[in-house]
């Protein structure tokens, strides 16, 4: 059932919802969660769309927050509120409120939201797109015990993995952690079934990858070795290597779908590690509403402190200056390999004279 609401109110809202429930005979007892899904027309249908597939998972109430661009100064200027409510089998599980936005109620967001939360529920906020720099200071990532980004979907994903890291507050989280929890598990297992002692790590994956530099930021901080990151055309991370006291542990992934697990002394084993949709991402975020630790243990270790496998470039492209050491510790080089001495910026000096 769908119902339109044009230039309305949140208590209007609230009122549909309620008449919606009553011819549906939908109750709202088995809805666990609010889910406020920030994005842009553009994106909101597939946002929807995963919200809805997770929501078979954690039945809540889904408010899609969708901040509609004015083209003339006069509309701009008036505040406007549209709102389409879906109950029934058009919301999944549960219920889906669109809010559309316009005018100088754009920046009030969370008065509109606040009124449509669940009553004693956790509120969980998704920025889709173009997430806010310190999410937990935003006006609706204050409404919410958790807060879910995705720095894959940023302009410079590895840029987006060093703001997060400075402005990360318990309860932040990113789809780009969430997508390497496969790979966690399975190199953590493979540890446990033969004990040794790591020397060093390599991860391979897509040159602007936040998955592959935060699944290497994880190795550096748990492992307290250092950890190499290579490029590869992927897609998405394609490979993680181990150097250990019994021999190379490898995981490779060439396909984003068949892995191959191989260990000294064992047959290679083949597993399953296919890529995950954007649901089943966000359906995991939602099982755990408590802070994560690991991954801001992982975070703030930093990118920046990684080795690099293309000359010692860091991610973000800048180059360390000659006679400075890198994230490995070896001096940078003035490109033929060896570090400027001294004796040659003397020599500049006297010529100068």
């Amino acid at each position: 059932m769908k119902i339109d609401l044009t230039e309305t109110t949140s208590s209007k809202i609230n009122k549909a919802l309620v008449e919606g429930r009553r011819a549906v005979g939908t109750p709202t007892s088995g809805m666990v969660l609010t889910l406020v899904i920030v994005t842009d027309e553009e994106n909101a249908y597939d946002a929807l769309k995963a919200a809805n597939e997770a929501s078979r998972e954690h039945p809540s109430r889904t408010l899609v927050v969708i901040k509609r661009v004015s083209r003339s100064p006069r509309d701009r200027a008036k505040a406007r509120l549209d709102a389409e409510v879906r109950v029934g089998t058009e919301a999944g599980t549960g219920e889906t409120v669109l809010l559309r936005l316009y005018g100088e109620v754009i920046d009030h967001a969370q008065s509109v939201v606040l009124p449509l939360l669940l009553p004693d529920a956790p509120v969980v906020v998704w920025w889709a797109v173009n997430a806010p720099a310190a999410p937990a200071q935003d006006p609706l990532g204050a409404l919410a015990q958790r807060r879910v980004t995705d720095a894959y979907a940023a302009e410079q994903p590895i840029h987006e993995l060093s703001a997060r890291a400075e402005t990360y507050i318990p309860g932040d989280t990113d789809l780009s952690w969430t997508r390497i929890t496969p790979w966690r598990s399975m190199l953590a297992a493979a540890l446990d079934q033969a004990p040794c002692t790591v020397t060093s790590a390599e991860v391979t994956g897509e040159e602007f990858n936040p998955s592959c530099e935060l699944l290497a930021m994880w190795l550096a901080d748990r492992l307290n070795v250092p950890v190499t990151r290579k490029v590869s055309d992927g897609p998405g991370l394609t490979a993680v290597r181990m150097e250990s006291s019994i021999g190379a542990i490898v995981l490779d992934r060439p396909d984003g779908s068949l892995a191959t697990l191989s260990m000294h002394g064992q047959p290679d084993r083949a597993v399953a590690l296919k890529r995950r949709e954007t649901s089943e991402l966000l359906a995991e975020e939602l099982r755990r509403l408590d802070p994560d630790e690991i991954y801001a243990r992982a975070l703030k270790f930093g990118v920046d402190r990684l080795g690099h496998g293309n000359g010692g470039q860091p991610a973000d492209g800048q180059q360390p200056a000659a006679g400075e050491k890198t994230s490995d510790g070896e001096k940078a080089s003035d490109g033929s390999g060896q570090a400027k001495p001294a004796a040659k910026k003397a020599a500049k000096k006297a010529a100068a004279k």
